[in-house]
């Protein structure tokens, strides 16, 4: 009886602790049990899961009901691999699926992402190559800074000394382009100062960035829809630069709309995400989704390099500077795109990073 009672304990604890989501459902697919790794995937509670039909929290992409009835009248487990799985607050992941029989009044429904491993990977290319560029570009800055100064400095004793007021007309050019190139030298630095970090209230951020986008917008035709969960705590954040990085992915997203579309502001919590090779319990996504054009999938690859841009008016630094500042918040931006929908998301740690 004591090594019975252990192995339920034990049992119990790989359950709770496994990452492959689990659910136990009866004939009529109600929710009677699920693991904290189905809470994470899922994310609804066990208190709002428990009794719901599965249905009504999530939705495979496959035919649940023919498995389901299968699997109660052969006793046979049943696998599906590689099926989308969409949530209620409009994720979606790539899981395998298992369906296996419990007594024949219960199933076992067995999920587990094989899209993660490869974000993660993706992420950690993501976040060494943004830091080995952004080094690179700024190593090139500092060293044009200096001799653009003296050209700058140079034309100014020289417009100082010419009689004839024409020849001012070349120097005013000289001394316009090195102060355009400062300006760009200074972008490609990117923040020049320290984050200042005070509890951030996220959504007064992003009334903020809609407020600056719509004033921009001329044509009357541009709408930026809020989806905001209100039960997002403040977090420790530099509001300044927190308005520059989204204002950036906003500003990009307008213009590639060219005035006339729609754009979502959405904002969530997300449970037990890992971002490059750290591992958060609770995480702010936002997600910045416009219907334009999409992006191509090889400008997707390199979008976040500084000097990259779709636009021929484009200098190709708003995004990897936008990067830049979630990196140092601890966080990330990702990006999905295709025609009609493009979605950049930022996720972003609660918890304090040192």
């Amino acid at each position: 009886m004591k090594d019975e009672a252990q192995n339920t304990v034990l049992r119990n604890l790989v359950l709770e602790q496994t990452s492959v989501a689990h659910f136990v459902v009866d004939r009529n697919k109600q929710v009677h049990y699920l693991n904290p790794a189905a809470e994470v995937l899922i994310g609804v509670s066990a208190n709002k899961a428990l009794q719901q039909v599965f249905d009504r929290i999530a939705c495979l992409r496959c035919d649940m009901e023919k498995g389901l009835q299968r699997v109660f009248e052969t006793d046979f487990p049943y696998t599906e691999r590689e099926i989308e799985l969409h949530l209620l607050g409009g994720e979606h992941s790539i899981v395998d699926c298992s369906l296996i029989p419990l007594d024949g009044k219960f199933v076992l429904i067995e999920l587990q992402r094989v899209d993660q491993h490869l974000r993660i990977k993706h992420e950690e290319h993501l976040l060494t190559q943004s830091r080995a560029s952004n080094d690179l570009v700024r190593g090139l800055a500092h060293e044009i800074k200096n001799p653009l100064g003296g050209l700058r400095g140079a034309a100014q004793l020289l417009e100082s000394e010419l009689e004839d007021e024409s020849l001012k007309e070349y120097t005013d050019i000289i001394i316009g382009e090195a102060d355009r190139l400062q300006t760009l030298l200074d972008r490609m630095l990117g923040p020049n100062r320290l984050p200042q970090m005070e509890e951030t209230n996220i959504h007064e951020v992003l009334e903020r960035v809609r407020t600056l986008v719509l004033a921009e917008a001329t044509t009357g035709e541009l709408t930026i829809v809020r989806d905001y969960d209100p039960s997002i705590p403040s977090f420790a954040a530099d509001g300044g630069l927190m308005i520059q990085a989204l204002l950036n992915i906003v500003k990009n997203a307008a213009q590639v709309l060219q005035g006339r579309g729609q754009i979502r502001l959405r904002s969530r919590i997300r449970r037990q995400v890992t971002i490059g090779t750290q591992r958060h319990r609770l995480v702010c996504s936002l997600e910045i989704e416009d219907d334009g054009p999409g992006i191509s999938a090889e400008l997707q690859n390199t979008l976040f390099l500084p000097m990259v841009t779709g636009r021929p008016d484009g200098t190709g630094l708003g995004l990897s500077i936008a990067q830049s500042i979630i990196h140092r918040q601890g966080g990330v931006i990702e990006c999905e795109s295709r025609p009609g929908e493009t979605v950049f998301t930022l996720l972003i740690p609660l918890e304090s990073t040192k």
